[in-house]
């Protein structure tokens, strides 16, 4: 199980938008807050979306 959500927390990663990725670089914490959120919201997404398809109840 956690072999998988590191991989699913991989693939998030590789699919973060540029502005993610630069933002949360930033010296700025506003900015930076910003993009941690945004992060913790596509992980989120990727979790719920695949405990959906692991059910196996036919939500997609």
């Amino acid at each position: 199980m956690t072999g998988d959500i590191n991989q699913l927390v991989l693939r998030v990663l590789e699919r973060a938008p540029q502005w993610v990725r630069q933002d949360l670089l930033s010296s700025d914490a506003g900015v930076r807050a910003r993009a941690e959120e945004t992060l913790a919201a596509m992980i989120s997404s990727a979790l719920a979306e695949s405990q959906g398809s692991d059910s196996g109840d036919g939500s997609t």
